[in-house]
């Protein structure tokens, strides 16, 4: 069995590292008499359809019957109020220098005594789909957020007696289940944002003041990813698929933030009728780091609405909606008002369906990583050769914010920044995360590529150019050429995005990008006393490509 639920009772001891005081506080939390388990994904449909502010469209759901439900299972819709994304300023690490463990015990466990006046909701998922990693989730939700209870029983594997025997197959790891604490309702004066708490170790979270469907999804995500990180893997936050052509197959991984073009990316066919595509996810998975092997982490996908008209085939495998508007069509019916125009970042939870050949597990080593970044000064593909430099370039991926989350403070969302490995939900060290990238690329011989997907020299990067140059890398049919004096990187020779480096105003442009590269890795050794400082050689490499550029 992949993680500890029980213990005997000679091992309930202070002095086993099992039991924290955060890992016991939330634990206990779940037994109360105010807490109610559901397991049953049609009783937590009814009670979804049937909570205040739920829409019941008249629209049916694909494959209702595979998923457990009823044949008339239909899209159910929440929305929230000004908060339509998650918020960062509200996550702590527990575990990061600097942190006041014993004053965020005593809120916890206020919030916790509080939360006995109230009725509560349990259920459990298996988070890993295949059995080298599964790690079991327990979730505690108040009533009146039933809709999110459904959604998270739907986006993870619900926890059915299949699964049950299968994760008793599974690998064992040394490690606690999650168990995440979550009440929308509290408020505090020291956190007018909400409070999501992490003490990674002990695979405890709680999510305080939070409304959002997604911090319960990332909350479950960043303890599965430090699990899988504590126990021999690389976490991903990024999507992973899988070409088989007439003549080889080809397997590649994309890394970026929500609205880089991730999904887009991942979820793509292949215009090949004689090659077939299997998808194993578009977020969310982990690498074996010795044998180069993946694993989906969910079945199904919390995608974004804004490029998805009512019409899209893709709506029919919709199973609930968060942030979307509601209409009547020219029947009556009550159906969906999609592409954000309620607000930014409307998003769905879709079932696996939706890709005709999903799989959970993939067996091969990764032939191709791309860091996908939104930086104007970077060709549409560029080449990196040299291993630590591809683990340089996705520790300063850069990027900019998107609707996906909820700014805080004067935050433009439109200002670059730099998202190592486009994982913002990482609870341990960074330089932990670059030296399992590093031994990816010189290990295992994964060819390394960023593809900008926002503008170079004021002209849009189309996501149809990104696909078509994929396509051309797998079928080895595209030109690279030097990328001006830096060595070990190349640039696809694409029509209509030319890189000229006489052009001086350009150079100093794409100086300034490197050197900003270069700042955000010297500053890691002054963040948080030096708790996420990297290699020298980090600094090294981005360094020399700046004087190159000189």
């Amino acid at each position: 069995m992949s993680t500890i639920q029980q213990f005997s009772r000679s091992e309930i001891t202070k002095e086993n590292p099992r039991f924290s005081p955060f890992k016991v506080l939330v634990e206990s939390a779940f037994y109360g008499n105010h807490v109610r388990s559901v397991q049953n994904i049609q009783e937590a449909y009814e009670m979804a359809k049937n909570a205040p502010g739920t829409v019941v469209t008249d629209m049916l759901i694909k494959h209702a019957k595979d998923l457990g439900l009823a044949e008339d299972t239909k899209i159910l819709v929440n929305n929230d109020g000004a908060i339509v994304g998650r918020t960062a300023a509200a996550r702590v690490i527990v575990t990061e220098p600097g942190i006041d463990r014993e004053g965020y015990r005593r809120v916890l466990r206020e919030a916790v005594y509080q939360a006995t006046k109230q009725e509560f909701y349990k259920t459990e998922v298996v988070v890993g789909l295949d059995e080298e990693f599964m790690v079991r989730s327990h979730l505690m939700l108040p009533k009146g957020f039933e809709m999110n209870l459904y959604s998270y029983m739907l986006n993870f594997q619900l926890a059915t007696q299949e699964w049950l025997d299968k994760y008793k197959q599974s690998k064992p790891y040394p490690e606690n289940d999650i168990y995440i604490f979550a009440n929308p309702e509290w408020s505090h004066p020291d956190f007018p944002n909400g409070l999501a708490l992490f003490m990674p170790e002990a695979n405890v979270a709680a999510i305080l003041g939070l409304r959002y469907f997604g911090e319960l999804k990332k909350a479950t995500l960043t303890l599965a990813w430090a699990t899988a990180h504590r126990n021999g893997f690389v976490a991903c936050h990024g999507g992973m698929k899988q070409y088989h052509l007439p003549d080889k197959t080809f397997t590649m991984a994309a890394f970026g933030l929500s609205g880089s073009g991730k999904s887009t990316i991942t979820l793509a066919k292949h215009h090949d009728e004689n090659s077939k595509v299997e998808v194993l996810h578009d977020d969310a998975f982990v690498i074996n780091r010795a044998t180069g092997s993946t694993t989906a982490l969910e079945p199904s996908y919390f995608d974004k609405v804004q490029d998805y008209p009512l019409t899209d085939d893709a709506v029919n495998y919709f199973l609930t909606c968060q942030n979307v508007g509601i209409t009547l069509d020219e029947e009556g019916k009550k159906v969906l008002v999609l592409e954000d125009v309620r607000n930014g970042n409307g998003r769905t939870v879709k079932s696996r369906y939706v890709t005709p050949n999903r799989v959970d597990h993939l067996s091969e080593k990764i032939d191709a990583i791309f860091w996908i970044m939104k930086d104007n000064t970077l060709p549409p593909v560029i080449k990196i050769n040299n291993p630590t430099l591809a683990a340089v370039f996705g520790l300063t991926l850069a990027t900019k914010r998107s609707t996906a989350e909820n700014l805080v403070g004067k935050v433009r969302r439109d200002q670059l920044v730099i998202e190592p490995y486009a994982n913002p939900f990482r609870s341990y060290k960074l330089s932990e995360d670059y030296l399992a990238f590093r031994e990816l690329f010189a290990n295992q011989h994964t060819a390394c590529y960023v593809l900008n997907t926002d503008e170079f020299n004021g002209k849009k990067v189309t996501k149809e150019v990104t696909l078509g140059s994929i396509e051309k890398i797998i079928a080895e049919s595209g030109e690279f050429k030097p990328f001006g004096t830096i060595e070990d990187v190349e640039y696809l020779a694409i029509d209509g995005y030319p890189v000229d480096f006489e052009d001086k105003a350009y150079c100093e442009r794409l100086k300034d990008r490197m050197e900003t590269r270069l700042d955000f890795i010297r500053a890691q050794d002054h963040l948080k006393d030096g708790y996420h400082a990297l290699p020298q050689e980090t600094a090294e490499l981005m360094r020399k490509i700046v004087n190159q550029l000189s």
